[in-house]
């Protein structure tokens, strides 16, 4: 293991089936990649007991907790009250995921963006960052966001950012964060990583959302949290910094945002 600065995969799913049997050995491998820290994040609340779980049995291993958007129709309305109580576990360090996803569950827009209002109220009271999902929903997220930061500020990470320059100007304008995942390292995703490019650095994390979306020279496997190690690489040519450099600022950002893993 490299022992320069540490890297952070700020967003994963340790908790999905495909990590059955292994997830000591994947944490092992993510710390011989330089990966020592990683939030895994609870996408329906009925599941928070064994998220959580994994993040009391493993150093460095914390948990987010919310109702994924694409979830919505199919769960209980999460409540403040409720998000509010489970964040009072010290390795709770954000709210969500939440967000809204109209490519493939637009029909239910209407509760999505119910239910993300009150994952930022949840989020205004604990002082934990917003975690957003954003698929083909720029013009709302950019609204809702907005208003709901005029009614009353929080901090907020734009998770896996794949979206237009328009909604990353205006989370940025907000004082919000923007994620790196795989996508961002796919050959085509060019203009994505221009809009990274002209982010201001201490605003990007970088994550996996593993088991999704592995990146070059992972692509077509399994995603798992040693593979942030790949994305930082090419963050880091997109700043002009060393792998060293990135993985101290992605890491300073990290903590910055996510103040309860620091």
């Amino acid at each position: 293991m490299d022992n320069g600065p540490a890297l952070v995969d700020s967003h994963c799913h340790l908790d999905f089936p495909d990590f059955d049997g292994e997830r000591d050995a994947l944490i092992a491998r993510a710390r011989a990649a330089g990966v020592t820290r990683m939030v895994t994040i609870c996408t329906r609340l009925r599941n928070e007991p064994a998220v959580r779980a994994i993040a009391e049995a493993h150093e460095g291993v914390f948990y987010a907790a919310g109702t994924h958007p694409m979830s919505v129709a199919d769960e209980p309305m999460a409540t403040v009250d409720q998000l509010v109580a489970i964040a009072q576990h010290p390795k709770m360090v954000g709210i969500g995921e939440t967000g809204l996803d109209y490519h493939y569950t637009a029909e239910s827009a209407g509760a999505q963006q119910e239910s993300l209002r009150l994952h930022v109220e949840a989020a205004r009271q604990t002082r934990l960052p917003l975690i957003i999902h954003a698929r083909d929903a720029d013009d709302d997220m950019a609204r809702i966001l907005t208003e709901e930061h005029r009614a009353g500020a929080y901090t907020c990470v734009m998770h896996c950012f794949s979206s237009t320059a328009a909604l990353a100007e205006a989370a940025l304008d907000l004082g919000f964060y923007l994620s790196m995942s795989g996508i961002a390292a796919f050959p085509r995703s060019a203009e994505l990583r221009e809009i990274f490019r002209a982010a201001p650095l201490d605003r990007i994390l970088v994550e996996t959302d593993s088991p999704y979306l592995a990146p070059p020279p992972q692509r077509g496997r399994r995603n798992e949290p040693a593979y942030v190690a790949h994305t930082a690489t090419v963050a880091a040519d997109l700043f002009s910094l060393t792998p060293a450099e990135f993985a101290a600022h992605s890491s300073a950002n990290f903590d910055r945002l996510f103040w309860k893993a620091a």
